[in-house]
């Protein structure tokens, strides 16, 4: 996990060998007059534009979520970008083992994950035909280094902030599968509607997502995935978040500890590595400041598996997970009223 995904993790405040082209994973399949028709296609996105000509049969996966996007959608990647948080001791996250082995599909070759920039050097190795890098941080720098290798799909717009059913809209439209895409999506949305259902309780009621890291204090705003999917289990943003934001346009912002009484919501999701970590964290002087500390009403998310499975979710992280989600909300909820 990358930057980004470190906000989440790692610190959540800072969240995200090499067997390349040996590994003898492909992703080709045979191919249908639809998947052909659906190809040349052309994805904007924040550095210009790519041209795919023909469909993707050596997929590169980096960031957040495009691996998921990409096995949910039954192409397994070449390679994927390793993972840091939440993941096993080959860097692979545990829906996508999940679903790997329920397609009987070989494990790919894992991508080191670096500081600064992707490891061009194993990526060109696993000699992809298409880098999906939909949700990441990749600079414009970085990115024309990589399109030289493959042809390269960024984010649409900001690095680290892009929607998690954009992200299966556009690895669908990547590897000539809109239509799976939506047909993804609309099993998850099946999923979240019985959890809402499942849990009215949780309509209508306020929520504020945050993360407390090395005497920092986050807090997660609606352009975040990791807040506006509880939007589809009735939940909605309290308005404090809005209000403590002071103009900040972000998925996040930081709160002095001093200003933790104003952060008003009926229920608040926190983020914590440990049960040692939650424990510390709800009995300090701070925390108790904070109304929903107060009332008890806290969903205290811990454990690191747990953690990045909801932050963000993906296209197989979201329903991995989200029946014990949804039991630490509905329990948050009950003690708020």
């Amino acid at each position: 996990m990358t930057s980004r995904v470190r906000l989440t993790a790692l610190s959540a405040a800072a969240l995200l060998a090499l067997s390349g082209c040996a590994s003898g994973i492909n992703t080709v399949r045979p191919e249908t007059a639809q998947q052909s028709a659906a190809f040349p296609v052309t994805i904007e996105h924040a550095f210009g534009e790519t041209a795919i000509a023909a469909e993707p049969e050596r997929v590169v996966t980096l960031g957040w979520g495009s691996t998921d996007a990409a096995v949910a959608l039954g192409v397994v990647p070449i390679a994927v970008e390793e993972q840091s948080y939440g993941s096993d001791e080959n860097g692979i996250l545990p829906w996508v083992n999940d679903a790997l082995e329920r397609m009987d599909a070989p494990t790919p070759s894992v991508i080191p994950q670096t500081t600064d920039d992707p490891a061009y050097e194993a990526i060109a190795e696993a000699a992809p035909d298409l880098i999906l890098a939909v949700y990441s941080g990749i600079t414009e720098k970085q990115y024309e280094l990589l399109s030289e290798i493959a042809p390269t799909v960024a984010y649409p717009e900001t690095p680290w902030a892009t929607p998690w059913r954009d992200v299966v809209n556009i690895v669908g439209s990547a590897l000539g599968k809109e239509a799976e895409a939506a047909t993804v999506l609309a099993g998850i949305d099946d999923v979240m509607s019985t959890q809402a259902e499942a849990h009215p309780e949780l309509a209508g009621t306020s929520v504020a997502v945050v993360m407390d890291v090395g005497g920092t204090f986050y807090v997660y705003t609606a352009e975040d995935s990791r807040v506006n999917f509880l939007f589809d289990l009735g939940l909605v943003e309290a308005p404090a978040i809005e209000e403590l934001a002071n103009g900040a346009s972000s998925f996040y912002y930081t709160l002095s500890y001093e200003e933790l009484d104003k952060l008003d919501s009926d229920i608040l999701v926190s983020f914590h590595n440990t049960t040692a970590e939650s424990e510390a964290f709800l009995q300090s002087r701070y925390a108790q400041a904070i109304p929903a500390v107060q009332s008890g009403a806290v969903a205290s998310v811990i454990g690191v598996e747990l953690i990045a499975a909801v932050s963000p979710p993906t296209a197989l992280s979201l329903t991995w997970g989200i029946e014990r989600y949804t039991a630490l909300l509905s329990a948050a909820a009950a003690a708020a009223n």
